[in-house]
């Protein structure tokens, strides 16, 4: 995918409303990247990733893992930023190339339990959201979809984070198939250095007939 087919994507997009451009066409098993409206300012997330590319990563993360205002849990997913989005290709794996995003939330009020710390389904959210990242990364570059649903996800808690904790969320593929794809998670506090969560998610590519 060039950036300037990207492009052309974009300049199509923008005779839609702004109804139409806040929400996903659902009508697909997944969701195209190129096909969202841009969000966010990519000149400031890090990496060797093409900027082309942590554009539709963010779009799609934005469109499909946050969506509009009345969605679940949008507050919290907007206030995710990204600081970097990598490739690079494991020569202890044969020279796979494997994808890694970082980004970053601090813990509010609203991502509390009744005990004044980050709730576990928030955690779930934000590793549901973040860890899918790596994967459409890594099939923007390999021209396949790495979009999916979630499947199945293992997530281990291993500290509390309080208000006002500096959350770094680093995910990483694990493999892309043809139906299933796997990535890892580790939710760290920035601050401290404190590993406050961890886990695999599964995704699958959905058949039409399901959906």
């Amino acid at each position: 995918m060039s950036s300037r087919s990207h492009s052309a994507s974009a300049g199509a997009l923008s005779s839609h409303s702004t109804e139409t451009q806040s929400r996903p066409r659902l009508s697909k098993p997944w969701v195209d990247p190129a096909s969202l409206p841009d969000y966010g300012d990519v000149s400031t997330i890090g990496g060797n990733a093409p900027d082309f590319v942590k554009q539709l990563n963010s779009n799609t993360y934005f469109s499909y893992g946050v969506g509009d205002e009345d969605c679940f849990g949008h507050r919290v997913g907007k206030a995710v930023k990204f600081v970097e989005v990598s490739v690079d290709r494991r020569l202890e794996r044969q020279g796979r190339m494997e994808a890694t995003t970082v980004a970053e939330v601090v813990v509010t009020k609203h991502m509390l339990n009744g005990a004044g710390m980050l709730h576990g389904g928030c955690v779930a959210y934000l590793i549901d959201n973040c860890c899918s990242t790596p994967l459409v990364v890594l099939g923007l570059l390999q021209n396949v979809n790495g979009v999916g649903v979630t499947q199945a996800m293992n997530v281990l808690f291993h500290s509390p984070a309080p208000t006002g904790t500096h959350l770094r969320i680093v995910s990483t593929s694990i493999s892309l198939g043809g139906r299933v794809m796997t990535s890892r998670c580790e939710i760290i506090d920035k601050d401290s250095g404190r590993t406050i969560a961890s886990a695999f998610l599964n995704k699958m590519q959905p058949a039409s007939s399901k959906l």
